[in-house]
């Protein structure tokens, strides 16, 4: 029997040891991608909505104009699930306003991942942005 004839097949063998932990590695890439740019989204959206509520928090209507801001500034949130978005200011000119956007997993086979490879939801995400109200 020839060398040859004895290492036939050896390179389907090995493709089949390395394919499924190099399948993983580029799906985890992908996966880990996605959910970075959600928390880039997210920190963008709260500092809309913060640049939003410090320039108008005298206006009328000025609850309703952080969270259109801040949902407007991130459309690729609604991707991973519905966001939330809270803010709280002082009183006084001069004060500071935080508004933390948080999205929550969205329901369904992907579970707020972008493949939906992984049998677990995918982390919350949130971001925040912090404003100091103008005069």
């Amino acid at each position: 029997m020839k060398r040859k004839d004895r290492e036939r097949g050896a390179a389907a063998v090995e493709a089949a040891f390395i394919l499924p932990v190099l399948l993983l590695l580029v799906i985890g890439i992908m996966e880990f991608g996605f959910l970075f740019n959600q928390q880039i989204s997210a920190t963008n959206a709260a500092r809309e909505g913060a640049r939003n509520a410090a320039i108008h928090y005298a206006d009328a209507g000025f609850p309703g104009s952080v969270n259109t801001a801040a949902v407007a500034s991130a459309p690729t949130l609604s991707i991973a699930g519905t966001p939330t978005i809270s803010y709280s200011s002082g009183s006084a000119c001069g004060a500071n306003v935080r508004v933390t956007v948080t999205v929550h997993v969205a329901p369904g086979p992907a579970r707020g991942w972008l493949i939906g490879f992984f049998p677990f939801d995918a982390p919350p995400i949130s971001g925040v942005g912090v404003m100091q109200c103008g005069g």
